[in-house]
């Protein structure tokens, strides 16, 4: 579990495919960037011992639905600190910034046609 939220982190904040010109730029581990151990935030698991009577000898799913999880609560906290929603990932620091840029502009502008 502890595996698909640092797989969730990755999706959300910042791996990607990256292309120049029709030629992949990200095409090793130092440029295609996987969270490590330093970027983890401290995971706490809870087991829930049950069996499923569906599964596989009583067996549950334990990936894919904490790797889920990961996205839209990272967008949802982004957009309660900042207040603007990101739709598309990864949500890379440079995304952060330029959106914050944007928005002061825009304010910055409706500021001074106010003022004049």
């Amino acid at each position: 579990m502890q595996g698909s939220v640092w797989m969730g982190m990755g999706q959300a904040m910042s791996e990607e495919t990256g292309y120049h010109d029709g030629l992949l730029v990200t095409a090793n581990m130092l440029d295609y960037r996987v969270p490590t151990i330093q970027d983890s935030p401290p995971i706490a698991v809870g087991i829930v011992e049950s069996n499923d009577p569906h599964g596989p000898f009583g067996a549950k799913e334990a990936g894919e639905g904490s790797l889920a999880a990961f996205l839209p609560a990272l967008t949802n906290a982004i957009a309660d600190a900042i207040g603007h929603r990101f739709n598309d990932l990864p949500v890379t620091p440079d995304r952060v910034f330029a959106a914050l840029e944007r928005r002061a502009r825009h304010a910055g502008g409706r500021g001074q046609a106010a003022g004049a």
